[in-house]
């Protein structure tokens, strides 16, 4: 018997896929993104950039810009009814319209 994979992005096959004309890199203006402080922004993965990638459980939530720290933005969500703090790169968030 084969021990499950305890992994960050286990069980992520479907959840963390592009469409073929998807794929690659971002451009560099989704890394020049910088929402204001108090903004909510959607957690939105980019699978093909590993770094300040949030766990997969967060993927589609609503959070608020709390500050930044470097290049990543500190994000508040709710978790059930817990508040998590998040420190998340802008390659992996989208913008609230």
């Amino acid at each position: 018997m084969v021990k499950p994979s305890k992994g960050y992005r286990r069980r992520t096959r479907s959840l963390l896929r592009k469409h073929p004309r998807e794929r690659g890199m971002p451009p560099p203006s989704v890394m020049l993104r910088k929402p204001g402080i108090g903004e909510k922004v959607v957690i939105k993965i980019n699978p093909a950039v590993h770094g300040g990638m949030p766990h997969y459980r967060y993927h589609g939530k609503v959070a608020v810009v709390a500050g930044y720290r470097g290049k990543a933005l500190i994000l508040k969500t709710k978790l059930g009814d817990k508040e998590k703090i998040l420190f998340v790169r802008p390659e992996h968030i989208s913008l609230m319209k």
